[in-house]
Formats: C-alpha cells, sequence, structure tokens
C-alpha cells in the first residue's frame, strides 16, 4: 500500500511529482494516520507522525517520492459579510462564545459551516449572510482540531 509519510506545504512541494489528489471535508483534513482513499480510487495510508491540518493545495509525499494534492471539498458554509471592525468583532465575539469554528476571510468576512440555529442567531443580530456550498477551513485553534469540524454552545 502507497504510504504518505509527511506533508509538505502549498507552493512547497515539486509540482513535477504529482500523483493524484484526494479530495477532502475539513473534518478529514486533521488526522495522522488513517487509510484514506484518492479521487481515482486508489487507497493508501496517511502515516504521518502528529496530528497535522492539512489545507488546499498541499501535498502529501509518498515515501516514493509522489505527491497527493489535498483539495478542500465543498461544504455547506456561510459567510457573514460585515459592515466595519466593530460588526466584524460583534459578530466574531457571539461565534467565539459559542465556540463555533470560523474563517476569516479578506475584507471584513467570516465564514462558517451552516448550522440553521447559528445561523439565525447572526441574522437576528443584524448580519448579512450568504449561504452556499464552497471549501471550509477555519482559523486554527484550540477547539479546531476536534474532529468533527462544529463547535460546541453553552446552551444549557
Amino acid at each position: 500500500m502507497r504510504r504518505a509519510v509527511s506533508v509538505a506545504q502549498k507552493g512547497e512541494w515539486p509540482g513535477g511529482r504529482f500523483v493524484a489528489e484526494v479530495t477532502l471535508p475539513f473534518s478529514e483534513r486533521s488526522r495522522p494516520r488513517v487509510e484514506m482513499t484518492d479521487d481515482q480510487g486508489r487507497t493508501f495510508l496517511l502515516d504521518i507522525e502528529k496530528n497535522v491540518r492539512l489545507n488546499d493545495g498541499d501535498g502529501l509525499v509518498l515515501d516514493d517520492g509522489g505527491v497527493i494534492r489535498v483539495a478542500a471539498a465543498p461544504e455547506a458554509i456561510v459567510d457573514i459579510n460585515c459592515a466595519d471592525a466593530v460588526e466584524l468583532a460583534h459578530f466574531a465575539w457571539h461565534l467565539g462564545n459559542r465556540h463555533i469554528l470560523v474563517e476569516v476571510l479578506d475584507e471584513g468576512t467570516l465564514r462558517i459551516r451552516e448550522e440553521s440555529a447559528v445561523v439565525e442567531m447572526l441574522q437576528g443580530l443584524g448580519a448579512t449572510v450568504t449561504r452556499y456550498m464552497g471549501p471550509f477551513s477555519p482559523e486554527a485553534g484550540g477547539n479546531s482540531g476536534n474532529g468533527n469540524g462544529q463547535g460546541y454552545t453553552h446552551d444549557h
């Protein structure tokens, strides 16, 4: 079985060594040792020593020198467009208070996985939201390695 033994960050691996691509949702891009199937249906073992967060465009370096490109799978996501820095901080605080994973984009936009209760809360706070399918790569943090890609709430 092919073995991916290290990770080369996007832009740091030799493109000529490309042998396959694997498309993964966020929840599957942070495991150190697991059997995977590339997009052509061939299996390989992700066999790296520590838990690494894989990003779109990273390369999984195989033991024979080949590279499998990581692609972020489209997921149901929501962009929260903020009018200014105060609004951005306000919405980010509410999301952080609920331990929701957040991707911070350029130009005052936050991205989360679609979760209807959270989207309704944001809309109630005055947020303008856009729903669609796209890649999700939230900020690394104390809660981002939990594997399921969702946060948890304090609703007791």
